[in-house]
């Protein structure tokens, strides 16, 4: 049986002043050295992962997950089909098939008993939102923008294609909806443009964050201001800020450079800040951290204090598995194993990386799907692979 010998070198690095992302103090930077020594300590050979059968489908097929659900759009079909499958039980028949109007592209959410399916097109625009019911896929109502549900409310926004690809980045008026009957409850005008984020915690709050700063903390239902204040210029986009428990974390310049700055929620009181390396930076919420990703490696920040919990170089050669939802957590990557063929599946959280087990060689387009991988193999059938989120 073949070893994989390269674990050791992915679950962590010896760390040093040049390869820490972040300036930190002498006592973080000895706590670091512990968890890297703790990381290379436990590494051993990772398992196979065992599978669990999904549908056959066509090579054409779009693969979407939305709470309970495992979703296959067929573009090929006339008309295009939404089929629905038990995620825990995929190899079951699926429980609904319903038509869709054509679209290039789909995304989907589940919101209590409704499952809203954005369709999108060629640049992954929104172009319209159909809420379905999440128990037979009937069409119950359709907007012309892209709905977000928060928690028993839903907001519908225009959004604007970033850099960084589409999504939270909205312009125009954001809108409050009935998710029983799909009405327009209240408005808020949008000057010019402002990156949205609904909160997982508490449900049914959304934050707006206009382009000249001015950040404000609403109720889904209708529209009540519970917060608000003013941030600094930033890049304001899909991934910054972050809201993180009853904190926001923002990347802005800075006179070092740039910085992560955490703000308390809903007052917006600012509670720490530290540097962090100029350039592209890529932040991620995972189990109550700021996990960042930039041209050394990865890291990770406590939102509540700013403390910098560890650091991984080598983490720079894996990347983050597609399809995570609010509440998806931990972070799934993905790494090449030795002998080029399988696939190292890991996981970043509080307790840093951790390598999970290794996938077979084939397998290939996985997503998130609850706390499992989704992934395409041989013909034309996809398989779902649990991941332990401990």
């Amino acid at each position: 049986m073949s070893t994989l010998i390269e674990l050791d070198d992915a679950r962590g690095a010896p760390l040093d002043d040049h390869t820490l992302p972040v300036a930190v103090s002498r006592r973080w930077r000895v706590a670091l050295l512990l968890v890297a020594c703790a990381l290379l300590g436990g590494a051993a050979a990772p398992v196979h992962l065992s599978a669990r059968p999904g549908p056959a489908l066509p090579g054409r097929a779009t693969l979407l997950s939305a709470g309970p659900l495992l979703l296959v759009v067929d573009p090929g079909s006339d008309p295009p089909t939404l089929s629905a499958y038990d995620a825990a039980a995929p190899h079951r028949p699926a429980r609904w098939r319903v038509a869709v109007p054509p679209a290039t592209g789909w995304s989907a959410e589940a919101a209590g008993d409704l499952l809203l399916v954005v369709e999108r097109d060629q640049v992954r625009r929104p172009t319209a939102t159909t809420a379905r019911s999440l128990r037979t896929g009937e069409p119950l109502w359709r907007r012309p923008e892209r709905v977000y549900a928060a928690g028993d409310a839903a907001v519908a926004v225009s959004e604007v294609r970033s850099a960084s690809g589409p999504g939270r980045r909205v312009e125009g008026t954001v809108l409050g909806v009935d998710p029983a009957t799909g009405a327009t409850r209240w408005s808020v005008p949008v000057p010019s443009t402002a990156v949205l984020e609904v909160l997982p915690d508490p449900p049914g709050r959304v934050l707006l964050v206009q382009d000249d700063g001015l950040a404000r903390l609403l109720d889904a239902r209708d529209g009540t201001v519970h917060g608000q204040g003013w941030l600094p210029p930033a890049d304001y986009g899909p991934d910054n800020p972050q809201v993180i428990g009853a904190h926001l974390v923002l990347r802005h310049p800075s006179d070092t450079g740039a910085a992560l700055t955490g703000y308390d929620l809903p007052g917006l009181a600012r509670r720490w800040q530290v540097p962090v390396e100029p350039g592209e930076v890529t932040l991620r919420a995972c189990q109550g951290l700021v996990c960042g990703q930039d041209e050394r490696g990865r890291w990770a920040v406590d939102a509540t204090s700013g403390e910098i919990r560890w650091a991984w170089p080598d983490g720079v050669r894996w990347r983050t598995v597609a399809g995570a939802g609010p509440g998806a957590e931990p972070l799934v990557l993905l790494g090449a194993a030795a002998d080029g063929e399988r696939t190292l599946v890991a996981t970043v959280g509080r307790d840093g990386p951790r390598v999970r087990g290794v996938l077979p060689a084939g397998v290939n387009d996985c997503r998130r799907v609850g706390s499992g991988l989704l992934c395409r193999g041989g013909a034309d059938r996809v398989t779902i692979w649990p991941i332990d989120p401990r």
